[in-house]
């Protein structure tokens, strides 16, 4: 007998095994992406943004999303992720925004359960995979300057803050 239907089943098994342990998963990752192949886009610029209104977890919103282009007058993906006192995810929400709707990022504390709302806002095609869970996360992510967006006065107080500690820090390294 030939050993190559020995070595077929194992090889087919591994395929078995291996897809098991994929269906298994609940993480939506950019390997899976791959599989929303790229179409012609409706408008110069066109881009998406995985879409869901308070799905129960990230894998849910991110698997169900609608594969669509976003409005023109939407340039940024917003993601809301409302989380319990445990850490768990009580809610989902993505979808196309303008810029008005991600001048706000950040999280809170929102109602007497103690769930806590971290929402962010970031700009290119199906950028708002993962969930904001915490300050870090939750912030707007921009490819390029925002030249009409309001500024924060505090930048300029901060740079100088930085410049005027490193040079007192540099001075009594010399002395």
């Amino acid at each position: 007998m030939e050993p190559w239907p020995a070595v077929a089943w194992v090889i087919i098994t591994m395929v078995i095994a291996d897809w098991m342990e994929t269906a298994h998963t609940r993480d939506f990752t950019e390997n899976d992406i791959i599989y929303l192949h790229p179409s012609t886009t409706p408008y110069p610029g066109g881009f998406k943004c995985f879409t869901c209104e308070e799905a129960q977890d990230n894998y849910e919103c991110n698997r169900w999303a609608p594969d669509l282009y976003c409005p023109k007058d939407a340039r940024y993906c917003y993601t809301q992720h409302e989380i319990n006192l445990d850490g768990n995810t009580v809610s989902v929400t993505k979808r196309c925004v303008a810029l008005n709707d991600c001048l706000s990022t950040g999280c809170a504390d929102t109602d007497h359960e103690g769930h806590r709302v971290c929402t962010a806002c970031c700009e290119g095609n199906i950028c708002n995979l993962p969930l904001p869970r915490n300050e870090s996360d939750a912030i707007f992510a921009t490819t390029s300057p925002l030249s009409s967006a309001p500024r924060p006065p505090a930048s300029h107080s901060l740079l100088t803050l930085t410049l005027t500690l490193t040079l007192t820090l540099l001075f009594f390294r010399q002395v």
